[in-house]
C-alpha cells in the first residue's frame, strides 16, 4: 500500500502503526513501501502525528508518560538505556523531580531539545555498556540502568563528586538504598570499571551511607 495515494487516510496510517509507539522514517518504509514524505508532513500539521525529532515521530494522541518518554529515550539514539538521575529517581532513590531524561551509550555525547521533552546522552566504552534490564511497555521494551549501575554511571560520569559533603548532597533515600541496591551486585559491576579513583570515591560514597542517619 502507497501513502501517495489520495485515498490514504490517517485512519489507515494509523491502524498500520499502530504496534510503533514511536516511529522512523524507515519503519514507515517497512509498512508502506513507496510513502510520500509530503504526506507524513500533512499528518504532523494537523496534529495527528507530532515529531519528535528529526525522522522520528510518534501520535498526536500519544500519552506522554514516563515509561513511553524512556522508551523515545532508546529509539532515537540508540545503543543506549535510561540511565543515572532519572533511573535513580524510577527507584525511588532520589526524592526530586527530574525532568531531563539522562541515558548512558557507546555513541558520541548528545543532546536533543525535542517537542516532548530534553534528551541527554553520555558516552562510555563498548566495555561498560552493560548492568541494563529490560522493562516491558505494551509489546516493546525498554532498556533501563539496573539501581546499582545507574548509580556507578551517576558517579563515573560525575567524577568532581568525592567527599561525604558531596554524597549527602545527592540526597540519597536510605531507606531504599537499602531495600534496592544489592551491594554484591554493586561491587561486581564496579570492578569491570577497573578504574582505582572510581572505587575509591564509590567505597566513601559507600561509608556516607552507612553513616547517614536521616
Amino acid at each position: 500500500m502507497s501513502l501517495n495515494r489520495n485515498i490514504m487516510t490517517f485512519t489507515e496510517f494509523q491502524n498500520r502503526l499502530s504496534g510503533y509507539p514511536v516511529f522512523s522514517l524507515q519503519d514507515v518504509r517497512k509498512v508502506f513501501s513507496n510513502f510520500s514524505y509530503r504526506q507524513i508532513d500533512r499528518f504532523a500539521k494537523k496534529g495527528y502525528l507530532k515529531k519528535i525529532k528529526h525522522g522520528f515521530y510518534c501520535f498526536g494522541a500519544q500519552n506522554l508518560d514516563k515509561n513511553f518518554l524512556f522508551y523515545v529515550a532508546n529509539k532515537i539514539y540508540s545503543p543506549s538505556y535510561v540511565s543515572m538521575e532519572i533511573a535513580l529517581k524510577y527507584y525511588g532513590l532520589i526524592p526530586e523531580e527530574i525532568f531531563q531524561i539522562t541515558s548512558v551509550g557507546t555513541k558520541k555525547t548528545a543532546n536533543f531539545e525535542t517537542s516532548i521533552g530534553n534528551f541527554s546522552y553520555k558516552s562510555v566504552k563498548p566495555s561498560l555498556y552493560f548492568g541494563y534490564r529490560l522493562t516491558e511497555f505494551g509489546k516493546q521494551k525498554i532498556l533501563l540502568a539496573d539501581p546499582e549501575k545507574a548509580l556507578l554511571d551517576y558517579l563515573y560520569i560525575n567524577s568532581n563528586l568525592k567527599t561525604c559533603d558531596d554524597f549527602l548532597g545527592m540526597r540519597i533515600n536510605s531507606d531504599e538504598f537499602k531495600l534496592q541496591i544489592n551491594l554484591e551486585k554493586l561491587q561486581k559491576y564496579l570492578a569491570v570499571f577497573s578504574n582505582k579513583q572510581l572505587s575509591k570515591r564509590t567505597n566513601t560514597f559507600l561509608t556516607t551511607m552507612r553513616n547517614d542517619n536521616t
